[in-house]
């Protein structure tokens, strides 16, 4: 959406509120290939970044998240953390929503078992921490000198 201020042309920001789930989101019915019962596409929330004000320009962010050890919510408010509630975030402002699958890991689409039968190590230098995280490593390319 665009509006007219002091002149100028702003996108102003949407702020419908859309729901959505907090713990069970269940994607299965969106793969084409295997699911894997070890790790079903289903996805609890843990974390939403929110964002207050009228355009996409400027405002304020907070975010709502589960904490991983305890499963109680925070709000963070800048320098404030307060206690909160999963379904205290589904708002207008939500503006990114992050999911963790809830059980087991499925990665490269649901294509690991399908990985391990032809032996191709799906995990081969990676290292995953006990949120489910996983470093990635990357390849850095050397810069050619020129030639004098």
């Amino acid at each position: 959406m665009y509006e007219k201020k002091n002149g100028k042309v702003v996108r102003s920001k949407i702020e419908d509120k859309v729901l959505f789930p907090i713990d069970n989101l269940d994607m299965s019915e969106f793969l084409l290939g295997p699911i894997n019962e070890e790790a079903p596409p289903n996805y609890n929330l843990f974390g939403v970044s929110e964002h207050t004000g009228t355009t996409a320009n400027s405002g304020h962010y907070t975010a709502t998240v589960r904490n991983s050890q305890d499963g109680k919510w925070y709000r963070y408010n800048d320098s404030h953390v307060g206690s909160s509630s999963g379904e205290a975030s589904v708002t207008g402002g939500a503006y990114l929503l992050f999911y963790k699958r809830t059980k087991g890991t499925a990665r490269w689409g649901g294509m690991e078992k399908v990985m391990k039968e032809y032996n191709v190590n799906p995990f081969s230098a990676q290292k995953t921490d006990v949120d489910g995280f996983t470093e990635v490593k990357t390849k850095r390319k050397m810069k050619k000198k020129a030639a004098i």
